[in-house]
């Protein structure tokens, strides 16, 4: 696998990553170190909207079993949650692999993931066109193609080292890359024609046309990954310790055959969850490394 190529998008990435961290501190000053309130956020890979819907009613779970007000607080992008975990500004984000791995990396070892869907064990990535001329990852050599965000684990990183396993450079290969910033934007983008391809997790392109938000008659699904760990729950190393158990036990209690159950492990994707540890995402890290997107 080669590195960026081009030193400039590097710096880009960098520019918006400190300037994203700067507005998350401003927006959320007033919630340093409230007591009584679990502080929690998540990576911006659906519309903000969609976010709130899914949090709700686990939320209001999590504040019963936890005994403390539940604040959910929206970011900017997915380098502000990286952001606000590493300066105390959250409690508990739910982060993409490769978010997961910045931000332990960022703090020095000072993020623990508690939990994970039971589908993030093998979750994975497709690429979809409306293109007849693409069938394969090769066919996208001279096209223009959208990620989803630069920090996004299943609409970028592992997209990018697919492609660059099938030999085809996203930097130098092709005609022009995007980044339309969440999953359901690189849909959009595709089906609108702006791209001739796109990449995206697999949960969320399933949703759309489950939802019949989208036609997988017009656009298709072309490539499927193979499968790599990706999203967690995660907390700052410093909580204190019967309040982590208490959250992991409440996600791991969660079960389809109750009414309050079914309702959020369905608004998450999820079959049920279960343990994680920093350990399973030393692959997602060394794929960062190689696709030059960690240093």
């Amino acid at each position: 696998m080669s590195h960026f190529s081009s030193l400039s998008t590097l710096k880009s990435m960098l520019g918006a990553t400190v300037c994203a961290g700067l507005m998350f501190a401003s927006s959320a000053v007033c919630a340093q170190n409230t007591p009584g309130v679990l502080r929690v956020s998540a990576i911006p890979d659906e519309a903000p909207t969609e976010l709130q819907r899914k949090f709700k009613p686990l939320g209001d779970y999590l504040a019963k079993a936890t005994g403390l007000k539940v604040e959910f607080t929206p970011v900017t992008d997915y380098a502000a949650s990286v952001e606000g975990l590493v300066n105390k500004k959250i409690d508990m984000v739910w982060l993409g692999g490769f978010t997961f791995v910045q931000a332990n990396v960022r703090s020095k070892g000072m993020v623990t993931p508690l939990v994970q869907r039971l589908e993030d064990e093998k979750f994975r990535s497709v690429f979809i066109t409306t293109n007849k001329d693409i069938s394969k990852l090769e066919d996208l050599k001279g096209k223009t193609l959208s990620f989803g965000s630069e920090s996004s684990t299943s609409g970028h990183l592992m997209p990018r080292s697919y492609l660059l396993a099938a030999k085809v450079n996203p930097d130098t290969d092709l005609k022009r890359i995007a980044f339309s910033g969440a999953h359901d934007a690189t849909v959009a983008s595709v089906a609108g024609g702006k791209v001739d391809a796109g990449a995206l997790n697999i949960s969320v392109w399933e949703k759309l046309v489950n939802e019949k938000k989208v036609d997988p008659a017009v656009v298709r699904v072309f490539y499927t990954t193979p499968g790599y760990f990706d999203y967690n729950w995660s907390v700052r190393s410093d909580m204190a310790p019967a309040l982590k158990k208490k959250i992991t036990d409440a996600f791991l209690a969660l079960d389809k055959s109750t009414p309050e159950g079914k309702e959020i492990l369905d608004l998450q994707r999820a079959s049920k969850f279960i343990p994680t540890r920093a350990e399973n995402y030393g692959d997602i890290e060394k794929a960062a490394h190689s696709a030059g997107l960690l240093k």
